[in-house]
C-alpha cells in the first residue's frame, strides 16, 4: 500500500478510554472512506487512556500504515487531542470527530458534500439527539440548549449544535486556528475571525454503546468562562485598549462627578463628608478606572509584542489574483 504520497482528507479522532469501541469505529470509519474514492489518513491522538486504547490503535496501525497514531503523556483534555492531530494532518480537507461511536462515519460523505458548495467550515448538527429519553432533559439538553443559544448570541456564529464534534475545515483554516483550555467546541467561532464561510449540516446521532459520556453538567461553568475569553479574542484581541479604556473611562468619569458633587456639598452647604460612602466610592471608582486604563495600554504592548516578535498578521487573505 502507497502511503507516501499526500492525502486528500485527515480525520481527526481523539481517543480516551475507548478501547471498547474502538474496533467497531474501525470497522464502519475505513470503509466509509474508502468508498467516497479520495485518499485519506487517520490520525488517532490517544488522550493518556487507562485502558488498551493505545493497544488497540497499535495493531489497527500495524494492519493499516493509513492509521496514524499519537500517544500524549497524559491526559491533557479533548483541546489539546484536537490541536495535536492539526498539528499533523496532512490533508486539504481536515475531519474531526469522537470516538465513541455516537457520530456515525457514514455521515462523513454529507460534510464533504456541502463543503464542495465552497464552505470553509462544516459542522454536524445532530437533530435526533434528544430522542434517547427524559432522563437526559434536565441534565443535558436544557444547558445544551441554553449553551449552544448564549455561543451563538455572543459570537455572532449562529449554530444548532456546538457540541458536535462531526466536523469539516479546509487546510488553512484547521493549520490557522491555535487551541487552549476547552476551546475545541468554539473552533467554528474561532474562525470566523479570519473571514471564513461556515455552514451546517444534519447528521445522525446514536446513543452510547460501550463506556460512559466524559461530559456532565459541570462543564457548563467552563463553557461560559471560555465564552468570555472567545468573545473578548474575536473582539478586541488586536485592540484591547478599546475595552479596559472604556472601562476605565466610565469610571473615572463616575468617580469624578460624584467627587464634584461631594466637593459642592462641601463648600456650599458645608455638609460634612467624613460619613458619607459616596466619598470613599469616588475614589474607588477613580482609581479603578486609572488601573483599567493602565491595564489596556499594557496589554496593546503585549498584543503588539506576540504579533511583532511571531510575524503573525493580523489579517488572513483568501485569494490573490496576479
Amino acid at each position: 500500500m502507497n502511503t507516501s504520497s499526500t492525502p486528500e482528507l485527515s480525520v481527526v479522532l481523539p481517543v480516551y478510554n475507548e478501547a471498547e469501541n474502538i474496533p467497531h469505529l474501525f470497522a464502519e470509519l475505513i470503509p466509509t472512506l474508502e468508498s467516497i474514492g479520495r485518499s485519506f489518513e487517520i490520525i488517532a491522538v490517544d488522550d493518556g487512556s487507562r485502558d488498551d486504547s493505545f493497544a488497540r490503535l497499535a495493531e489497527i496501525h500495524q494492519r493499516d500504515p493509513r492509521v496514524r497514531v499519537v500517544r500524549l503523556r497524559r491526559n491533557f483534555g479533548q483541546t489539546a487531542a484536537f490541536a495535536a492531530g492539526f498539528d499533523r494532518a496532512r490533508g486539504d480537507v481536515v475531519i474531526t470527530m469522537d470516538a465513541d461511536l455516537q457520530n456515525p462515519p457514514s455521515d462523513i460523505p454529507r460534510l464533504l458534500a456541502k463543503m464542495e458548495e465552497g464552505y470553509d467550515v462544516v459542522s454536524g448538527w445532530r437533530v435526533n439527539r434528544w430522542k434517547e429519553g427524559l432522563g437526559t432533559f434536565f441534565t443535558r439538553r436544557i444547558p445544551s440548549t441554553i449553551a449552544n443559544w448564549a455561543i451563538s448570541t455572543v459570537t455572532g456564529v449562529y449554530l444548532h449544535d456546538y457540541g458536535c464534534s462531526l466536523k469539516a475545515y479546509c487546510r488553512d483554516v484547521a493549520r490557522e486556528i491555535r487551541l487552549y483550555g476547552d476551546m475545541h467546541r468554539f473552533v467554528p467561532a474561532i474562525a470566523s475571525y479570519y473571514g471564513v464561510s461556515i455552514a451546517e449540516v444534519p447528521v445522525d446521532y446514536r446513543a452510547r454503546r460501550y463506556g460512559r459520556s466524559k461530559y456532565g453538567i459541570g462543564r457548563t461553568i467552563r463553557v461560559i468562562l471560555d465564552l468570555l475569553t472567545v468573545r473578548f479574542l474575536l473582539s478586541y484581541s488586536t485592540r484591547p485598549i478599546q475595552i479596559f479604556g472604556l472601562m476605565g473611562l466610565i469610571a473615572i468619569i463616575l468617580g469624578t462627578a460624584i467627587g464634584l458633587y461631594l466637593t459642592a456639598l462641601k463648600f456650599l452647604y458645608g455638609v460634612s463628608l467624613t460619613e458619607r460612602p459616596l466619598l470613599l466610592l469616588a475614589i474607588m471608582l477613580f482609581t479603578v478606572g486609572v488601573q483599567l486604563v493602565l491595564m489596556g495600554l499594557l496589554a496593546e504592548l503585549v498584543v503588539r509584542t506576540y504579533f511583532e516578535s511571531q510575524n503573525k498578521p493580523i489579517y488572513a487573505v483568501r485569494e490573490e489574483l496576479g
